[in-house]
């Protein structure tokens, strides 16, 4: 989890690989929340973790972690004010550093808890550890979140995806797109906050019963273009690059 303080109102913090986002809808689940997250930022850079808070005080905000300040300070530049889930988002810098870029940069300080642990005041953890029947630890569980590792001593489940032959797409210019490879997660929102950074962007259409492909309409065939260009082997997620061709006239 990051040690990390929202800023306040008062101006923009320094340079730092994370950012703080607020002004989010506060009716999208949390997991929906950061895997669209990701979907947007992760073009600017390597991101090390998402962090969004399930309770009342939490909502609405979110820290994205980058690995270097560059990416976070060309997210925050090009993210600013760009309508998400029908909100525009606001973005400062974060106040501290993350515990993910502390233990990169070799600066990390383990928390003491044994003031939570110890003396006459404290209050006794009942959990029971993982191995003896309890919840897997929720670290684990909010790194789950991003990629497709799986839990230890398990093997990831076969992709359907991966089994299906690529359908062939089109050489010559279309203003429509046709996606492939689009993890099971994608929906009909993620990919138009995706392509309506483009001009001429028409519409999104997901195609019922199959997760993994898509069509992105344009007003025209050069736009088309130009947003296939961009976005062609995108990752969504990091094991799923977006494959994108003309569809077939």
């Amino acid at each position: 989890m990051c040690a990390m303080t929202a800023p306040s109102s008062r101006g923009m913090y320094p340079p730092s690989p994370s950012i703080y986002v607020n002004n989010l809808n506060d009716k999208v689940k949390k997991e929906e929340l950061k895997k669209s997250l990701y979907a947007i930022f992760s073009q600017f850079g390597e991101i090390l973790e998402i962090v969004a808070g399930k309770s009342l005080k939490a909502r609405g905000q979110a820290f994205v972690v980058f690995k270097d300040i560059n990416s976070a300070s060309n997210a925050l530049r090009s993210m600013q004010g760009f309508p998400f889930y029908e909100k525009p988002m606001r973005i400062n810098y974060a106040k501290k550093k993350s515990d993910a870029v502390a233990k990169l940069d070799g600066t990390y300080t383990p928390k003491d808890k044994s003031k939570f642990t110890k003396g006459a005041g404290a209050v006794k953890d009942k959990r029971k550890p993982y191995d003896q029947g309890g919840n897997e630890p929720k670290r684990l569980m909010d790194n789950m979140l991003i990629g497709n590792a799986a839990p230890p001593g398990m093997q990831p489940p076969p992709s359907a995806a991966a089994a299906r032959q690529p359908i062939k797409g089109s050489g010559v210019p279309h203003k429509i797109l046709f996606l492939q490879n689009l993890p099971q997660e994608t929906t009909e929102m993620m990919l138009t906050m995706l392509f309506e950074q483009f001009p001429g962007f028409k519409e999104t259409r997901l195609v019922p019963g199959r997760h993994d492909i898509a069509f992105v309409e344009f007003n025209s065939d050069t736009e088309a273009a130009q947003a296939k260009t961009a976005l062609n082997h995108f990752k969504i997620t990091p094991t799923n690059a977006m494959q994108i061709t003309f569809a077939n006239k």
